[in-house]
C-alpha cells in the first residue's frame, strides 16, 4: 500500500533495527533514572513536597512501585508503536520488578548506607 507519491503512509511506517535498539536503551535508562528518583530527592514523584523534611522508607517504596508502573506503561506504549505488543504473564512482571529493585540500589546506598562526613 503506497500513497500517490510512492511513500508508505505514516501509519504503516516500518521501524528499523536502530529505532528498536534506541527505544530499548531509552526504556532502560528511563527505568534506571526512575528507580533512583525516590532516593535522590525529598519530593513525592519528584513533584509534590511535604511539610516533613524527610520522606520515610515506606513512602519511598510506595513511590518506587508507582514509578515501576509508570515506566511499564511508557515501555508498553513504545512497544505498541513499534509493532505488536506481546502479552505478558506474571513471570515477566516478577523479573522486571526485581530488575527495577536492582536498578534502585545505587540510590538506596546513597540515601541510607553512605557514610556521612562531619
Amino acid at each position: 500500500m503506497r500513497n500517490g507519491d510512492g511513500q508508505n503512509p505514516v501509519f504503516l511506517k516500518r521501524y528499523s533495527a536502530v529505532d528498536v535498539s534506541l527505544s530499548s536503551w531509552f526504556v532502560i535508562l528511563l527505568a534506571a533514572a526512575a528507580a533512583n528518583l525516590p532516593f535522590l530527592n525529598e519530593r513525592f514523584l519528584g513533584i509534590v513536597s511535604f511539610k516533613r523534611p524527610a520522606k520515610s522508607l515506606w513512602l519511598r517504596l510506595l513511590e518506587l512501585i508507582i514509578l515501576y508502573f509508570i515506566v511499564g506503561a511508557i515501555a508498553y506504549f513504545i512497544e505498541s508503536r513499534i509493532g505488536n505488543a506481546f502479552p505478558q504473564r506474571w513471570e515477566f512482571y516478577a523479573i522486571t520488578g526485581c530488575l527495577f529493585l536492582v536498578l534502585s540500589f545505587p540510590g538506596f546506598v546513597f540515601r541510607y548506607l553512605r557514610k556521612q562526613h562531619a
